[in-house]
């Protein structure tokens, strides 16, 4: 048992200067004062640090993205590190735009790994191509019969890299992705890749309707353009939908925390939204006739920036930390994520100053101590 005491805690709410105790991978309690006599109990007095839930990324390359330069521009796949010492101890892993040289079973081996390792990991089936590519025949048998997927992703719309999937293959899809939600009991969510094309939301705002369950399609990249974010506002507002932004390198003209703020001042519930990193997947950038001209790497430790920017932007932390924390839980139906509440998984992170990690533990064990990283990746 680990007793975290004088904690400044947002569960993501504020829930003011709290004591946290953790025990057999949960927190089994929260008050304002926890006595630990006569207890075998490990006391960590926080001296009003900030502790938070860890981070969920709901969009990672776990096994590497890229390769729209050739062979040589393949990225790598992510080490245990990469998760942990940027605050995420929850991942969504999928395929991209290589549906072809990486397969499902590649993703759900590492997927897999990742979680002997210790981390949370889950996955979606697909790519960017449609039919949609995945371990058995159907989406269904996949959700119902490998317990790391929970959904499908990220098909491509309003991309040169898209398949261009009709009306028809992207209603029938959504059908399909949460049928296999309620027969698995999971979250059924479709995770939609939007490009820069022209068409943007439309081929998602052409077919919705009160058969659709809006709730569980996820576009993202919608910060990738002033245009395309006021579509997503409008996608938000008057469909009800939820969208996601990415957590850009802070060079990038959009950033997320910039969208954040833009999107809740248009109107937007702060739980419409979630932010990614897109970490381990290529930037592309592309010339007109669709040649790349540079390719950039998403790293996930664009989230604690994303998170310290937002604050700085006036943000109320606990605002800020929702689409990266409960939102996201909430969405893809992950139980006993992303909160810091009794019952929960003890998925928590300690705060030294703006956002740099003194405590990190995965299910109550520690992955970093005293801004130490005591727990790494097989081989690194």
């Amino acid at each position: 048992m680990i007793l975290f005491k004088n904690v400044h805690v947002y569960a993501p709410e504020d829930l003011g200067l709290q004591d946290v105790l953790i025990s057999g991978g949960k927190i089994t309690r929260i008050a304002e004062h926890i006595d630990a006599r006569g207890l075998s109990v490990d006391v960590n007095d926080c001296d009003g640090a900030t502790m938070i839930p860890g981070l969920i990324d709901n969009h990672v390359h776990i096994t590497g993205g890229g390769g729209e330069a050739g062979y040589a521009s393949k990225v790598p796949p992510l080490e245990l590190t990469d998760f942990t010492r940027a605050g995420v101890t929850t991942a969504i892993g999928l395929l991209g735009t290589d549906g072809f040289s990486r397969s499902m079973k590649e993703l759900i081996a590492k997927a897999k790994g990742l979680k002997q390792e210790g981390l949370n990991v889950y996955a979606l089936s697909g790519s960017y191509q449609m039919p949609l590519k995945t371990m058995f025949d159907d989406i269904e048998d996949d959700m119902l019969f490998i317990e790391e997927i929970i959904g499908a992703g990220e098909i491509a719309i309003s991309d040169h890299r898209s398949t261009a999937p009709t009306h028809e293959e992207l209603k029938r899809l959504i059908k399909q992705v949460h049928v296999g939600g309620l027969l698995s009991n999971k979250g059924g969510t479709l995770n939609v890749h939007v490009g820069s094309g022209t068409s943007a939301l439309k081929p998602l705002t052409d077919l919705l309707d009160d058969e659709l369950p809006v709730k569980k399609i996820v576009p993202t990249h919608i910060n990738r353009s002033q245009a395309l974010l006021d579509a997503g506002i409008d996608y938000a507002l008057h469909h009800g939908g939820n969208i996601d932004f990415t957590a850009y390198p802070a060079k990038h003209p959009l950033g997320a925390s910039s969208a954040l703020k833009y999107a809740i001042k248009k109107g937007v519930r702060v739980e419409q939204i979630t932010i990614s990193s897109d970490g381990g997947g290529s930037l592309p950038t592309f010339d007109q006739q669709g040649k790349l001209v540079t390719m950039g790497v998403g790293k996930m430790d664009a989230l604690l920036y994303t998170l310290r920017d937002a604050c700085a932007q006036g943000i109320a932390l606990e605002d800020a930390l929702k689409p990266l924390t409960s939102n996201v839980a909430d969405i893809y139906h992950l139980p006993y994520k992303g909160r810091i509440q009794e019952g929960y998984d003890a998925d928590i992170i300690v705060l030294d100053g703006e956002t740099k990690i003194r405590e990190l533990y995965i299910n109550a064990t520690p992955f970093i101590k005293n801004h130490l990283t005591v727990k790494k990746g097989t081989f690194e």
